[in-house]
């Protein structure tokens, strides 16, 4: 395959993409849809020139990868060609969280209801994206599965809407559970394992530009038969916590201090433990939702 470019509109962002695997092509195609533009406006203005394309050499014959770059810039090491697509998707989420400073960017799944929204900071392994594709498809509009893009001092997070990061044993569950999902090629072992994308539904892109008020922080983490478990954060945890998940903290400086300090103080902060997705959504809705002013 030739060299092709194509343009992912994803508010608030527009990005130029060039690859040459039809792997990238195709599943780009599948999980943007309307966002996915086919032919290159010459004349639209793009915020980031991507490209993802196969290795040169002796390589592409034998064990054939896959090389991100932004611009000039390649930030990560060459991985297995079937892996190309999630190298693209984690190459976006490098690019903002490493150039964006209009924005305090925290590592978290955003998910709203009624106008208000609540933020999932987590680390790998936790379940955080197999709790946000589930609220997803079950009443919640997605933000993001990857980052919250707070607004300087303010409680508003804009969308970034894109497609959700499943892993291992929560490909089948979603597969199971959202028949009618999309879903992306299984990019098989990668530094997470087996990973799959499931792109959002047609209405978190049509409100891609609506803005929502955080109401709650929920760091949540998947105990296997657990009962649910909550515990109410204090201020001076519910912040460092949070801080440790904001990726442009210390570049941001006093701005991202001020920004997570007057968040936390206003909004109500948890930690979970959790092996029923049902039980959370009901806490989630009655608890911070329905409670919150």
């Amino acid at each position: 395959m030739k060299k092709r470019s194509f343009q992912l509109f994803l508010s608030p962002f527009v990005f130029q993409i060039q690859t040459d695997i039809e792997l990238v092509l195709e599943n780009a195609r599948l999980m943007y849809g309307e966002r996915f533009k086919e032919r290159v406006d010459d004349e639209q203005f793009v915020d980031y020139y991507l490209s993802i394309v196969k290795s040169s050499g002796v390589r592409h014959f034998y064990k054939p990868q896959a090389r991100f770059f932004c611009d000039s810039r390649e930030p990560f090491k060459p991985l297995r060609l079937n892996q190309a697509f999630a190298m693209l998707e984690w190459g976006m989420n490098w690019t903002i969280a490493s150039h964006e400073l209009q924005y305090c960017i925290v590592h978290s799944g955003v998910l709203e209801k009624d106008g208000k929204a609540i933020l999932f900071p987590a680390p790998p392994g936790s379940g955080k994206s197999t709790l946000t594709a589930f609220l997803a498809n079950n009443g919640w509009r997605l933000l993001s599965d990857e980052m919250a893009m707070i607004l300087p001092q303010t409680n508003q997070v804009i969308p970034f809407v894109r497609p959700i990061c499943l892993k291992n044993q929560s490909i089948q569950l979603a597969k199971n559970w959202f028949s009618g999902a999309k879903f992306s090629s299984i990019a098989r072992d990668t530094h997470k394992g087996d990973v799959i994308h499931m792109a959002p539904n047609s209405s978190a892109f049509k409100q891609n530009q609506v803005p929502a008020k955080i109401v709650g922080v929920v760091f949540p983490q998947y105990r296997p038969n657990a009962e649910l478990a909550i515990y109410q954060l204090d201020m001076a945890d519910a912040f460092m916590q949070l801080a440790q998940n904001t990726f442009n903290f210390r570049v941001l400086g006093n701005s991202s201090f001020t920004t997570l300090t007057q968040l936390i103080e206003t909004i109500q902060s948890f930690e979970i433990h959790y092996s029923d997705l049902e039980e959370v959504e009901a806490f989630l809705r009655e608890d911070i939702i329905e409670r919150s002013s």
